[in-house]
């Protein structure tokens, strides 16, 4: 099946015991055996429940991976991935990352012994001389949050493999419907599923695939034993959502074309980030492996402008962390998504106080290029 066919009919296509076209929500702690060590496939929810089964199963097959594992939030797929590793163990990590994930490296998993290097994962013959005996995987965000900078997936999957450590991929920006990345060589996709996935800005989900079933298995045992799933209804809401993944990301990814357009001819903005339009080389790898280029784009405004007055000035785009709902978002990656990195290396990143994060929704762009508009006349620091 197409990928638009999949999002409705992959994973478990209704219900066939009742003839429902979607999958029932399983509202459920326990399930009733039928003698000593004779279930029907099910014994407890944080192990296994119908709902959270069909989203795993959906999610495996849109990433074309053998498992998918569904949990309570993006950063607790994230933990559970970590969990793999062992004190000593270290993780070459994309340098502009998402605040989250550094965090936890950083202030919880650097107790226990497992390190980290923030690497530019573009550049492959820096990443490459930053591998030892004590590196066991890479972390990569292709484009990176929020500088989106790109990463050749296939190529550090190649050297990866060369050196028998783990290719570990975000998809959430990309999502299955323009980036693959297990199809690549990567071992391990992570999404933060409250994004583009769920669509509308109404759950917390986090989503696991794996290509090699000798590893979910592992996955698999760390998120029972650590328990931290996703509940049935969540799961049902986020099935819905990804039905209509296509469609929404075929009007984010118009809407953001135009967007683009009159930010490069507005004497506002100082530069622009967005996969490839800074970098031909970039520009490049991002064709080779994604279908299009997303719906998330950052940009510095010229110092004639007040970033906190364009923000709070703006009417129909909200000033809000998250991303990827059906309604624009607008953020200050310094003091939001990426306050948890000190200031001094967000200022060697490139991550200054001028920087602005936008989400691009599906509302009608001319709504949208207006409000810009409208906010930076406002923000205009007028020297009379």
């Amino acid at each position: 099946m197409q990928l638009d066919t999949l999002f409705i009919h992959g994973g478990i296509d209704g219900d066939e015991q009742t003839g429902a076209v979607n999958v029932p929500v399983y509202l459920t702690s326990t399930y009733k055996q039928d003698g000593i060590g004779n279930h029907r496939g099910y014994e407890y929810s944080r192990t296994g429940n119908p709902t959270r089964f069909a989203v795993e199963e959906l999610i495996k097959d849109l990433e074309g991976g053998s498992n998918g594992l569904a949990f309570a939030s993006g950063m607790a797929a994230i933990t559970a991935v970590l969990m793999l590793f062992r004190a000593g163990d270290k993780i070459l990590l994309s340098a502009n990352v998402y605040g989250g994930t550094f965090r936890v490296l950083d202030k919880i998993f650097l107790n226990f012994g497992l390190n980290y290097e923030l690497v530019d994962t573009s550049d492959l013959s820096l990443l490459t001389s930053k591998i030892d005996d004590s590196v066991k995987a890479i972390f990569i965000e292709t484009p990176t949050n929020p500088l989106m900078e790109v990463t050749d997936i296939a190529a550090i999957s190649k050297i990866a493999k060369q050196k028998n450590i783990l290719t570990i991929i975000d998809n959430t920006f990309m999502t299955p419907y323009l980036q693959r990345p297990l199809e690549l060589g990567a071992d391990i996709v992570l999404h933060s599923a409250t994004k583009y996935l769920g669509g509308h800005s109404d759950l917390i989900a986090g989503l696991v695939v794996v290509k090699d079933s000798a590893l979910a298995q592992r996955l698999y045992f760390i998120q029972n034993a650590t328990g931290g799933v996703l509940a049935p209804f969540d799961s049902w809401l986020l099935i819905r959502g990804m039905k209509t993944l296509g469609v929404r990301m075929d009007r984010h990814l118009a809407n953001s074309q135009s967007i683009i357009q009159f930010l490069a001819n507005n004497s506002a903005i100082k530069k622009i980030y967005y996969p490839g339009y800074n970098s031909a080389q970039q520009l490049q790898i991002q064709n080779n492996q994604a279908s299009g280029l997303g719906a998330i784009l950052s940009f510095e405004l010229d110092s004639a402008y007040d970033v906190n007055i364009f923000l709070t000035s703006l009417k129909l785009i909200t000033l809000a962390e998250s991303l990827g709902g059906i309604e624009s978002l607008i953020s200050h990656p310094a003091s939001m998504t990426h306050a948890a990195i000190p200031v001094h290396i967000r200022h060697q990143l490139g991550i200054s106080d001028r920087l602005i994060r936008l989400s691009v929704g599906i509302e009608s762009v001319d709504d949208l290029i207006n409000d810009i508009q409208v906010a930076l006349n406002i923000a205009r620091i007028h020297n009379d």
